[in-house]
């Protein structure tokens, strides 16, 4: 990846102006309230979408909207979807509400600014938004209220998380929750403060598990995200992780959490140190995560955005329990084919032996991992599965290892009828195609690496 220079975040900024260092933003959303998606990969038909609507790192006056079906490669749904008719558009929180909207809320001015207001806006299809209003946050000698953030909690009740300053200390932000008193989402509750996260801490974001709330916040000071917890929306909240804790680095702000279709969680944050933004991914409740990983495709020009995740129609449709062959979708005489327990792309013509066109047929069935995934079976018995990253056929075991390491989700692929195949336990890796032999590799989020990976379900050879 080619360096640029570190692009300055705003609480750099304010510091550089200021000895005073900024303090509690709360983000937040609770996964499948927002939407309808759960952990589980989609049925076949139907696709997961996962939404972002970022200000801009070259212009703070609009957003993009981008769509994912995969959480990793996101692509432009629109440019400059939306700019308010004044001020500007900063840290746009986006959900869909229960009357089928889509609904933004946002920062309304700059940093540098005072801002005591908070923006609306409303959209049928994420691509176009009407504004609805500016709302004064009512708290006295408010200085300024930043980065709201809807959070729908599992009593239903629609929430915005705002972080305020006032006069006296125009820096030192507290979070406050708005709830909103109808379901128009034009009138709210009294702010009430959140406690237990403190001082000196910003851009936390929060995801309800159970009955816990789990918030991820940013230490102004060591620039490290940080982790808590609490019983309730308000708090207190207790942190237990700080530090390097997680392996993400410092110089790291704007945290957004989302649930994976096969269960885990993804954290985005933007490290605005360096100019990336990154994912990283956990297994196991928030304790441990993978390595932060560049998020392809809008690194340098997506700013602090949070993600919606939803279940809609007209995703992939394969039918199980049948025999199909595989075709490339940009080499359309090769097929996927069994040579020596492993997945290579050669030509098969009609001409083919009877021996390669039975090595290039396989039964559909449903993931082993996930039976809304799929499983593919050789005509002995043995499945494709990912080893060293390599496509193989092995016997089943019966482990949960070998079952996610069978399963692979259908995704859209890059040609009229061809899918994606997307690894159960890697997400973002697909089976893919390089040197005429199937690896499951990272999505590069480009249009090579789409169709590289992309084939097209056709009548078995065999």
């Amino acid at each position: 990846m080619s360096t640029r220079p570190p692009t300055p975040s705003r609480r750099t900024l304010l510091r550089a102006m200021t000895a005073l260092p900024a303090s509690a933003v709360l983000l937040g959303e609770l996964p499948g309230l927002t939407g309808t998606a759960l952990a589980a990969a989609p049925p076949s038909g139907s696709a997961t979408r996962y939404t972002i609507v970022p200000f801009l790192n070259s212009n703070d006056g609009t957003v993009n909207v981008y769509q994912s079906d995969d959480a990793t490669d996101f692509r432009l749904l629109k440019s400059s979807a939306y700019t308010p008719p004044s001020n500007r558009i900063r840290d746009a929180s986006v959900f869909k509400h229960t009357d089928g909207y889509y609904y933004l809320t946002y920062t309304t001015h700059t940093w540098q600014d005072v801002s005591t207001t908070i923006g609306f806006a409303r959209s049928s299809d994420r691509a176009n938004w009407t504004f609805l209003y500016d709302y004064t946050v009512p708290i006295a000698n408010l200085s300024r209220a930043w980065a709201p953030e809807w959070f729908v909690d599992s009593d239903g009740s629609v929430n915005v998380i705002v972080s305020c300053s006032l006069t006296s200390d125009e820096w030192i932000f507290t979070p406050y929750r708005l709830k909103a008193a109808n379901s128009a989402l034009t009138a709210w509750s009294a702010p009430v403060a959140l406690a237990g996260i403190g001082s000196n801490h910003i851009d936390t974001y929060i995801v309800k598990a159970g009955s816990t709330y789990h918030a991820f916040t940013k230490n102004e000071t060591t620039k490290y995200i940080e982790y808590a917890t609490a019983t309730s929306l308000t708090g207190p909240y207790t942190i237990s992780r700080t530090g390097d804790w997680a392996g993400w680095g410092s110089y790291r702000e704007g945290p957004s959490v989302i649930r994976l279709d096969n269960g885990g969680w993804r954290i985005f944050f933007d490290g605005y140190g360096d100019g990336t933004y990154y994912y990283s991914d956990s297994y196991d409740t928030f304790a441990t995560w993978s390595a932060p990983t560049a998020l392809p495709g809008v690194s340098g020009t997506a700013r602090h955005f949070t993600v919606i995740k939803e279940t809609v129609s007209g995703g992939p449709s394969l039918a199980k329990n049948v025999t199909r062959s595989f075709r490339s979708a940009n080499y359309s005489t090769r097929y996927w084919q069994e040579q020596s327990s492993l997945l290579n792309l050669p030509v098969v013509t009609g001409s083919s032996t009877a021996a390669e066109k039975s090595a290039s047929t396989f039964t559909v069935v449903p993931g082993l991992a996930d039976a809304n995934g799929y499983s593919f079976r050789d005509s002995s018995g043995n499945y494709l599965r990912h080893w060293d990253f390599r496509g193989r056929f092995d016997a089943n075991d019966g482990t949960s290892t070998f079952a996610k390491d069978a399963t692979f989700i259908a995704r859209t692929g890059s040609s009229s009828g061809a899918i994606r195949w997307e690894s159960y336990n890697y997400p973002g890796y697909y089976l893919r195609h390089y040197d005429y032999q199937l690896r499951v590799e990272r999505t590069a989020g480009t249009d090579l690496f789409r169709q590289d990976s992309s084939f097209v379900p056709v009548t078995a050879w065999a």
